[in-house]
């Protein structure tokens, strides 16, 4: 598997001497789960509902991509609307390393001038997932390592599993879970840095890319479909995007 685990595995195998071949049939950079990810760097946040190690290792990958692709450091800006406030101070009694805001919000953020208080977790940061893929892949390339869109064949000395729920056929009780997400364009909103919703049902997040792009997740679905994005997800998230400001009900 050649996306985000298998690429960063064989880079850290390669630098430790190894001799590394890699095997995906979707070749690579492949359509797969981490070319579709929200490349948030936020262990603090993600802190809210992870183990220690989250935490911890998190911060070390910060630098770890740092090294290897253009990472931006603005942190990350979590707010809710006047009703979910509550969830608000549940976020910040179960997390840490983060300043709490009050009225400023719009010196922050000045599009998002409807909220009045929030969280900003300073030290996060964010990337392009398909750009990393594409630094690591080249990387990779320039150091000697071979690559091959095709299976690994039987007979092989050591292999390292990294192909996510496809690795079913050799660990049966993997279970899938569906994150269905939006890219959209809306040149009228102007965002610098990932910003966190809390919602009662669907928790979103919005990350700026370049040219007024924006990614916009997440559901957390218990399923292996890999069809796309249900109506119901797609109203959800859209009109939590509506409620960060309204500009985005004319995005593309």
């Amino acid at each position: 598997g050649a996306g985000i685990m298998g690429l960063s595995t064989a880079h850290e195998l390669k630098k430790r001497g190894h001799e590394i071949t890699l095997y995906d049939p979707k070749g690579l950079p492949a359509d797969n789960a981490s070319w579709k990810a929200g490349g948030m760097l936020a262990p603090w946040c993600e802190f809210e509902n992870a183990e220690e190690p989250v935490l911890r290792l998190g911060q070390m990958a910060i630098e770890w991509w740092a090294d290897k692709t253009d990472v931006q450091r603005l942190g990350t800006l979590v707010v809710a609307a006047r009703r979910d406030l509550p969830d608000l101070r549940r976020f910040a009694r179960r997390t840490e390393g983060f300043v709490e805001v009050d009225g400023d919000i719009a010196e922050l953020e000045p599009d998002l001038s409807g909220f009045t208080k929030g969280l900003v977790f300073q030290a996060e940061a964010h990337l392009d997932p398909r750009k990393a893929l594409q630094a690591l892949y080249t990387s990779l390339e320039e150091k000697g390592v071979v690559f091959h869109n095709k299976y690994a064949p039987d007979g092989l000395k050591k292999i390292i599993d990294c192909r996510g729920l496809q690795a079913r056929s050799a660990l049966s009780d993997l279970r899938g879970v569906k994150g269905e997400m939006l890219v959209i364009r809306c040149r009228d909103v102007n965002l610098t840095r990932p910003v966190r919703l809390l919602h009662p049902r669907i928790p979103l997040y919005i990350v700026p890319r370049v040219d007024g792009i924006y990614m916009l997740g997440a559901t957390m679905i218990e399923s292996a479909d890999r069809s796309r994005i249900t109506a119901r997800s797609m109203l959800e998230l859209l009109s939590a995007a509506y409620a960060l400001n309204p500009a985005f009900g004319e995005a593309e």
